[in-house]
């Protein structure tokens, strides 16, 4: 077997373009509109949004990523190297799960389903720095961009330096 379950690879594919514009969206865009400007509902909605369709689709792919064969991890030549990438896969998971239950909790704390998704016509709270969950996301977000990166790193490593065609295991094709 040399490629991941189309399914699986469909969630990789879409989550990476979900998480991206989570992260941009959070640090870009929420992160410098103040809690007073009318436009922020309509920014966290999308965030919120987007938040939890990344939480279920990555639960998701956990689950058919254990039900489904995969191809043999990529091998480096080095077993610490090699073990270090099956961690660094867990710990994207592990990553994206926590910034998921970290914005629930900062959603459920500051009331905003009832604000974002209901129209409770009540104001946001003055500032999200004073909700606990809210520096646990911020930091979870910074970690995970540079795990992020250091996955893609990887990846164009295999995929360009040792030639060994890894961008090809989560692509489609015959398995």
């Amino acid at each position: 077997m040399k490629r991941y379950h189309p399914v699986l690879v469909t969630l990789h594919w879409l989550l990476a373009a979900l998480v991206l514009g989570g992260l941009v969206m959070g640090g870009q865009v929420l992160a410098k509109t103040p809690n007073t400007d009318p436009a922020k509902l309509f920014s966290l909605k999308m965030h919120m949004s987007i938040g939890i369709v990344i939480l279920v689709l990555m639960l998701l792919r956990l689950v058919i990523r254990f039900a489904t064969q995969k191809p043999p991890h990529a091998d480096i030549g080095n077993d610490l190297l090699n073990k270090g990438g099956v961690g660094a896969h867990y710990m994207l998971y592990a990553m994206v799960i926590a910034m998921g239950a970290s914005g629930l909790a900062i959603a459920n704390i500051a009331g905003l389903p009832a604000i974002v998704f209901f129209g409770s016509g009540e104001a946001l709270p003055a500032d999200f720095n004073d909700i606990a969950p809210r520096a646990a996301h911020g930091i979870l977000a910074l970690v995970l961009k540079l795990v992020i990166a250091a996955h893609v790193l990887a990846a164009l490593y295999h995929q360009y330096v040792r030639k060994d065609s890894l961008f090809s295991r989560m692509w489609y094709g015959e398995r």
